[in-house]
Order: structure tokens, then C-alpha cells, then sequence
């Protein structure tokens, strides 16, 4: 990634704006709604992109970035498929665990851009494992912010993939989540790698809607419909999300401003979950085949609190 300021694309019309860093990541640097009472940033603003120790621009300060070609960690230095070992090397000095795959961390290329539209592309190559090209295309239609992400396998053998997105949804004081989900993974309290499928407790059981718990909660959830509400009471603001995948993982930390509600296809660490990769939402690609993930996120003005 360059060390200068990041080349900046805009999207904008009469309700939405969004700012896109091709070059960090391929994410988003503001995801804003312009209503009656101003603008207000639906996901954590990045108005100047973080460095990282190595003084590399730090695309975790972001709103959102993709997941491509797998969601959140994996263990054990890689995995096993096929009778191959595909060895993969922590790419974060703060985590024990490779994570996230590694389209976040590479510079995308800007394939087309106009006011309401713009797609990104990346060939990426990790020695040892995979060898892939991705599409993420950004589209502003009236209220709605869509994303497409596809990978194609540009490897010489089948290998598992993951698509998903990792949004920072800003906080605004108070948040109301209503997203159904069958299960929850309970992970071990070091590295919230998964241990066990339970059912959802009372607590975090959003089937209903209700506020998000105390600071703390990042678990993968299964199960779940596609479809999802966020509501920020004090700001009479309402998102609708809908997107093709049964996974999202729930980060809420502790005197943070904002949460992450990431739609995924898969859990953290699926390769290594039982019944394997494919029995836990991944898709095994052949070289030349191509996994495609929609995301939607609409938003709509709702009677403001006192």
C-alpha cells in the first residue's frame, strides 16, 4: 500500500455519500446519510487513514472493508484440503492467527467510476495457497448502498473461499438490532477462536429486536435469514440490510463508539470447524469457478427520539 495520502473516489446522490480508498483495501472511508436534519455517518468516518507500525496505511481504522477470500482467523497456520497443506502467515502483528484473508490489505485497482457507481478489481497471490481475482462494485441507488463481491479461482486446484463484508456501524448513543439467528459460536476467551454451537441465548437473542448488550460480545451467529435492522433511536435514523449469505459475526467492544455487524458466509476458523469448510458455509472453487456474495444496506429516516 502507498504511504502518501490514498487516492479518494466519491459516490453521492440526494440521500447517500460514500468515499472508497482503492488503494487501502478497496474499503470505505465514509458511509453518510444527507436527511432533513443534516448529514449523519451511518459507519465510523475515517477522515485520515491510520498507519501501522511498519508505517503502512491501516485499513482496520476504515468503516468497511471486504472479506476475500476468507472471514476472520484461522488456526493452525493454515489447513489441509485435498491432501495439500495450504499454509497461511499471520498478517497482523497483534494476532496470533492469519485473519481476514488478504484482500484488505492490498491496493485494489479502479476498474470504472461514475457518480453513482464504482468497481474495484485485485489479482492477488499468496505463496502457498491462493491465487485469486476479485470484483467488489459499489452502487448508490436512492437510499440504498449496494455491494457486490465476487472471487474467481485463478489457483491450479479446488480450494475453499469466503466472501463477507466487516463494517464499523457507528453508535449515535444507542442501537437497536433486530437479526434472527438459530445458533451462536462460543469461543475461548483468548483468541475467540470457536469452541462449541449453542443456541442463542436470552441475551443475545435479536429475533425481536432489542438494544445491543454490554461491551465485550464478538461471536459468529448461524442461522440467519439474510436480513437484519439497525435502528439509532436519538438520530431517527433506520437501516435495512439484506444480503445472500446465514452468517454474521457481532463485535461489540467495551467504550468503543461504534459496532461491527459483519454478513459472512461463513464462521470464524470454518476450515477447521467440524464437518469442514463446506459444511460450514465455505465453497470449494475449481480453477476458473467463481463464488459471487450481494449485500444491501438501505436507510430510512424514522420519528426522532426527545
Amino acid at each position: 500500500m502507498s504511504r502518501g495520502h490514498p487516492d479518494v473516489l466519491s459516490l453521492a446522490n440526494d440521500r447517500l455519500s460514500l468515499t472508497l480508498l482503492p488503494e487501502v483495501g478497496g474499503g470505505v472511508a465514509r458511509f453518510d446519510w444527507r436527511g432533513s436534519g443534516g448529514t449523519v455517518a451511518l459507519m465510523r468516518p475515517c477522515d485520515h487513514v491510520p498507519l501501522s507500525a511498519t508505517g503502512e496505511h491501516e485499513p482496520n481504522g476504515l468503516a468497511c472493508y471486504p472479506l476475500v477470500p476468507w472471514s476472520n482467523r484461522i488456526t493452525a497456520g493454515g489447513f489441509e484440503h485435498a491432501g495439500t497443506r495450504v499454509g497461511l502467515a499471520q498478517n497482523r502483528v497483534d494476532d496470533d492467527y492469519p485473519i481476514h484473508g488478504t484482500g484488505w490489505q492490498r491496493a485494489w485497482d479502479v476498474e470504472r467510476h461514475d457518480a453513482q457507481e464504482a468497481a474495484l478489481v485485485l489479482h492477488d497471490v499468496v505463496d502457498g495457497a491462493y491465487d485469486y481475482r476479485a470484483r467488489l462494485v459499489y452502487r448508490l441507488d436512492g437510499e440504498t448502498l449496494s455491494v457486490q463481491l465476487a472471487v474467481t479461482n485463478h489457483g491450479q486446484a479446488p480450494l475453499p473461499f469466503g466472501l463477507g463484508l466487516h463494517p464499523f456501524f457507528s453508535l449515535h448513543g444507542s442501537v437497536h438490532l433486530h437479526a434472527p439467528a438459530g445458533a451462536v459460536w462460543r469461543n475461548d476467551e483468548r483468541n475467540l477462536i470457536p469452541l462449541a454451537r449453542d443456541s442463542v441465548p436470552p441475551a443475545w437473542d435479536f429475533s425481536s429486536g432489542k438494544a445491543l448488550p454490554a461491551g465485550g460480545l464478538n461471536n459468529a451467529f448461524q442461522g440467519w435469514n439474510g436480513v437484519a435492522r439497525i435502528t439509532w433511536p436519538k438520530a431517527g435514523l433506520r437501516m435495512d440490510i439484506a444480503a445472500d449469505v446465514d452468517t454474521y459475526v457481532l463485535y461489540v467492544p467495551e467504550g468503543e463508539t461504534f459496532f461491527c455487524f459483519e454478513p459472512v458466509d461463513h464462521p470464524v476458523n470454518a476450515v477447521h470447524l467440524p464437518g469442514g469448510p463446506v459444511a460450514n458455509g465455505m465453497t470449494v472453487l475449481a480453477p476458473g469457478e467463481v463464488l459471487a456474495r450481494s449485500f444491501a444496506f438501505r436507510v430510512s429516516e424514522e420519528g426522532q427520539a426527545c
